[in-house]
């Protein structure tokens, strides 16, 4: 079956007309204008770890970039990441050295095929596959969307980087789809699985199978699901969570690399051997072949929960790969989700391991040979402690500006002096889309502010920042009314239940500058009316909320201009 592949002129068409009918709609509302965006890490374990000439950081990609995905096609490497309910969905880089990525746009990118409009903030798009197929010359992309019963899909196409096809529904159940492309031109899928029915030994019991693919009709063949890993590496040990497979062939021998025992503390990833890709499968016996769970808790530069790999090869012949893991804050909290990191994989024997992935890992690698970093410069995704500005008026936004559960155009308009948010009758708590702009916070230590041109007409109009983890987990710094008055108000909300920290009567004779100030697990909310001397709300805060391990989910925190025309905050 072939796919389709909207005409871009007709979507944009469309799209813009969408969005001129719900700015209309929403022309009741007072305007926002947000300007002068300003984002700057200072984290003190690239401060203490100065790059020398001829080393890059990892990870290459900051703040919530989890469950990696890599392909090659010639010089060309492609990646992706899951995005859960973020719109929109898969963000994916390209790069030509492995050092300098560059986000090329989003493989999900129209409502057609990302339907997370109900979707709670972990759920929607998981752990995407990428892989690259010589035989068709065809990009593909493989992953299961837990939302509006789409389940496990496939998109494809010719350039990552111009469009990809409407969604193909996969008939299969299960999670972490991968594709594999054998060099005798057949396909296959393999993935986790729930044990067959009644045969479930624990919590965490799960198996991995796999499927014939049929190139033509771009659908599993029926009745062709093997399971070729049961538990994962030791049924007998217990192990849970066998999960994100990738299948490999080195010297005529295929490679079945998953990860195991969930993403935490107990996380890695294991490799088995089999002659035939249905198996049977033989783990290394070196398993895992990466982890940073053995190492003391307090050790200096913590990076943990690593694992959910995938490998790519050089066309030089030598292997990297890239993963997940954490770096948790002084109080080991996770506000920054899980990270893509790389490492060099050498694979001169019968298995592959991760150099240096079997040690507490450091935060500077060695630069490939001939490869010059230039992150952050000409358009390279920057690391490190950078600095990201954006006056937030050009015709087309960042890749990194992104909406919750819809499009970003369904609310913004491009002024002269910034962007123009018209807000939507739902508000941060909603489980339905927000009419906020996210960034992901990419530090512990940080320093972000933005200029707020607005004067609510009414208690229901807010605009402001949030600092947002979930629907129930977030703080908001905005400003409403009451009465005939201005106030500037912080919000705390806590498994769904809000408390006002702090409120303020303001003036508002012109813009007001908002500041958000990370140090370790304190957040600062601070306001400027004359955009130099500023003032704090509410004290220090705990960033307790915005952590994995206080709200639960998958993602990290995201730091969003927030607007809405359904305030429930009662200034005091």
């Amino acid at each position: 079956m072939r796919q389709r592949i909207m005409n871009p002129i007709f979507l944009r068409n469309k799209l813009n007309f969408v969005t001129m009918i719900s700015l209309l709609s929403l022309s009741n509302f007072s305007a926002q204008t947000f300007s002068d965006f300003s984002y700057r890490g200072n984290d003190k374990i690239y401060t203490n770890n100065p790059l020398k000439e001829d080393e890059f950081y990892s990870p290459i990609l900051q703040g919530c970039y989890p469950d990696p995905s890599i392909t090659r096609k010639g010089e060309d490497y492609y990646l992706v990441n899951s995005s859960f309910s973020m719109f929109p969905g898969v963000p994916i880089f390209t790069s030509k050295d492995l050092v300098n990525w560059k986000q090329v746009g989003h493989v999900l990118d129209r409502p057609s095929q990302l339907k997370v409009e109900k979707s709670g903030v972990s759920q929607g798009i998981y752990a995407p596959d990428i892989k690259y197929n010589k035989y068709n010359d065809t990009f593909y992309m493989i992953t299961t969307q837990i939302a509006s019963g789409i389940g496990n899909m496939v998109v494809k196409t010719k350039d990552p980087a111009k469009g990809w096809s409407d969604v193909q529904k996969l008939n299969f159940d299960g999670i972490d789809p991968s594709i594999f492309f054998d060099d005798n031109g057949k396909a296959y899928i393999v993935h986790n699985d729930a044990p067959p029915k009644g045969t479930e030994q624990y919590n965490g019991h799960r198996v991995i199978k796999i499927w014939d693919y049929d190139l033509e009709k771009d659908q599993v063949v029926a009745g062709s699901d093997k399971i070729i890993v049961n538990g994962g590496v030791d049924l007998s040990q217990k192990p849970i969570w066998i999960e994100g497979p990738h299948l490999y062939k080195k010297n005529g021998k295929y490679y079945l690399m998953c990860a195991e025992g969930g993403t935490g503390g107990n996380h890695s990833e294991v490799i088995f051997m089999a002659d035939s890709p249905k198996g049977p499968f033989i783990p290394a016996s070196n398993n895992p072949i990466l982890t940073q769970r053995y190492f003391p808790k307090d050790r200096k530069d913590k990076v943990d929960w690593a694992g959910h790999a995938d490998l790519v090869e050089t066309p030089e012949g030598k292997y990297y790969g890239v993963f997940l893991a954490i770096r948790p804050n002084v109080n080991n909290r996770v506000n920054s989700g899980r990270e893509t990191f790389i490492l060099p994989a050498d694979w001169s024997g019968k298995y592959p391991v991760f150099e240096n992935g079997l040690v507490p890992m450091k935060p500077k690698l060695k630069l490939p040979e001939g490869v010059k970093n230039q992150t952050g410069q000409n358009g390279f995704f920057p690391n490190g402690n950078f600095t990201f500005t954006d006056k937030l008026n050009g015709k087309n936004l960042d890749y990194r500006w992104i909406a919750m559960r819809g499009p970003r155009e369904n609310f913004i308009s491009t002024v002269k002096n910034g962007v123009k948010i018209t807000p939507f009758d739902t508000n941060i708590k909603a489980l339905a889309p927000v009419s906020a702009l996210f960034h992901r916070l990419q530090h512990e230590d940080f320093e972000t502010s933005v200029t707020l041109d607005f004067k609510p007409k009414s208690e229901k109009e807010l605009a402001g920042i949030t600092c947002y983890q979930s629907e129930r987990f977030n703080y908001v710094f905005g400003i409403t009314k009451k009465d005939k008055e201005f106030y500037i108000v912080l919000e705390r909300t806590e498994k769904g239940e809000s408390k006002l920290i702090a409120s303020e009567k303001i003036s508002l004779s012109k813009t007001v500058k908002l500041q958000v100030v990370g140090e370790k697990d304190d957040h600062l909310f601070n306001y400027s009316l004359d955009g130099k001397n500023f003032r704090n709300l509410g004290g220090p805060v705990s960033g307790d909320i915005l952590s994995t391990d206080v709200a639960g989910g998958f993602t990290g925190s995201l730091i969003g201009l927030y607007s809405t025309s359904s305030n429930d905050i009662v200034p005091d």
